[in-house]
């Protein structure tokens, strides 16, 4: 009973909140306010307006490790709180017609195809299995990764990351010194695999999408190969260390399966699931290449045809069949996957239903950041290539990937060079194409936030007993081991 007058308190202030936000925008209406989408709110935000967004990382960061259990049961409403410190008086500023604008747009073109497509690869995913003695030793651990980060602009880092965390939980098991492997998931799977093709990662598609070749991404190899090497070393020499010490405390393989440990020839079951991973990645390359049919877009215009929402908010054709064919793959996979399959993953909605939680307000506060970036990003004095890299990495670690690379994509184009690749933004240099690039999808890897699978597989870990560092003690690690790589990467390639 006090659970449910709990749950009912809440949703009385919620109401309150939103009568309020209705209120006082209606009033902003009536002073006068221009048609809702047609004002650069990016030239008017003040800067503390991207307050809200902070107050938000930081209670990802820090309240998990003060109140825990509270922060689990209350992930959704300090997502509201921050999304409404920021709506309220943005409504209240603009009116709430703009207010409404701002947040349908976001909700419905950026947050739902994201949460759509990390849910498609979640539940496919959730379906293999690889079986069989595989022993959470140095070697083993480090094909693991590799095979994840191969498999990664293939599949997408998503993906990719869904199918080996399971398996390298498995796999260790029996040790009690397993968090780095699942930061070097991250590192490598999540993010750096993702960089040689437009499906491995969202910017490098929206890039695709305007005119950048599809095999173009390829370029990136030499430092993909090189970083990927270093990551390689690095994490042999923290594994073996780590290793060795399990060894030392009484660890043993045969902890997994008694003291009899028979060994069992490696399996993949539940393989037909690769079918519809195929139909979610296929999905995201048609809804590119339909925009090239008048049905939908205006061929005229280069305008998105689509279902009117608000305004000018269309909610496009392109994306109603994506989403409509990864649902498809979803349904199909939970219908046709034995049971046994999603018992040997511990496959349960926990995760995904986090990502959905923190994420909501992630976008909703981040808007102001977006508009901010987005009027004054040409302002910021960056032509250099190693400026692209580093601007373009450090702004993806914190905030959405796709639209910042595509604010610098535009500065880069606007920039007025004759030769590089055209792009319907400009012609830009290879050098910065590259830059900006390798920015927005390896600097992904620097924080919890930086790139959707990230969360995920923080949260699949943990879920499996694995205890991950915290926010700022994965950044960390980051600091430690990836900014010494960039750095190396910023000298051979973009200097």
């Amino acid at each position: 009973m006090f659970k449910v007058m709990f749950q009912k308190k809440y949703i009385k202030m919620f109401l309150a909140v939103a009568l309020l936000v209705l209120c006082s925008g209606l009033l902003a209406q009536a002073a006068g306010h221009p048609e809702p989408g047609t004002v650069e709110i990016g030239k008017s935000l003040p800067i503390w307006s991207i307050i809200p967004f902070v107050g938000m990382l930081l209670s990802i960061a820090i309240v998990p490790l003060v109140k825990g259990d509270w922060w689990e049961k209350n992930e959704l409403w300090v997502a509201i709180f921050w999304s409404l410190t920021f709506l309220v008086p943005f409504a209240v500023a603009y009116g709430f017609g703009e207010m409404w604008y701002q947040t349908l747009e976001m909700l419905l073109l950026d947050y739902l195809p994201f949460l759509g497509l990390l849910f498609g690869l979640f539940v496919v995913a959730g379906g293999i299995v690889l079986k069989g003695t595989i022993v959470g030793k140095p070697k083993t651990n480090l094909i693991l990764l590799l095979i994840g980060t191969v498999l990664a602009s293939w599949v997408g880092t998503t993906g990719a990351a869904m199918l080996m965390i399971r398996p390298l939980i498995r796999a260790n098991a029996w040790r009690e010194k397993k968090a780095h492997v699942i930061v070097f998931c991250i590192f490598m799977v999540a993010n750096m695999g993702g960089c040689l093709t437009p499906v491995g990662d969202p910017p490098l598609f929206m890039g695709y999408l305007r005119n950048v070749p599809f095999f173009w991404t390829m370029k990136l190899f030499p430092i993909l190969l090189l970083n990927v090497v270093i990551l390689s070393a690095v994490f042999l020499i923290i594994d073996t260390r780590y290793y060795k010490k399990d060894l030392a405390a009484g660890k043993s393989p045969q902890d997994m399966t008694g003291n009899q440990m028979e060994k069992e020839p490696i399996r993949i079951e539940g393989a037909h699931n690769f079918i519809f991973l195929l139909m979610i990645v296929g999905a995201v390359l048609l809804q590119g290449f339909v925009t090239k049919l008048p049905a939908f877009m205006n061929q005229a215009t280069g305008v998105l045809t689509g279902i009117h929402i608000y305004h000018d908010i269309v909610f496009p054709w392109n994306d109603v069949l994506e989403l409509a064919i990864i649902l498809l793959a979803a349904f199909l996979s939970l219908k046709t996957t034995k049971p046994e399959c999603h018992e040997a993953n511990e496959f349960n909605y926990g995760a995904i239903a986090e990502v959905a939680k923190l994420f909501l307000g992630i976008f909703l506060t981040m808007i102001p950041a977006l508009a901010l970036l987005k009027s004054n990003g040409a302002a910021l004095g960056i032509t250099h290539p190693a400026q692209f890299f580093w601007a373009s990495g450090a702004l993806s670690s914190f905030l959405d990937n796709t639209p910042t690379y595509l604010v610098f994509l535009t500065t880069a184009g606007a920039v007025g060079f004759t030769q590089g690749v055209a792009t319907k933004v400009g012609i830009v240099q290879a050098i910065d194409l590259m830059a900006i690039s390798a920015g927005s999808v390896f600097m992904g890897a620097n924080t919890y936030i930086g790139n959707a699978p990230n969360f995920m597989v923080k949260s699949i870990a943990e879920e499996n007993g694995v205890k991950m560092p915290s926010f700022f003690g994965y950044m960390g690690w980051a600091l430690a081991i990836l900014e010494p790589v960039f750095i190396i990467d910023m000298f051979i390639w973009f200097w």
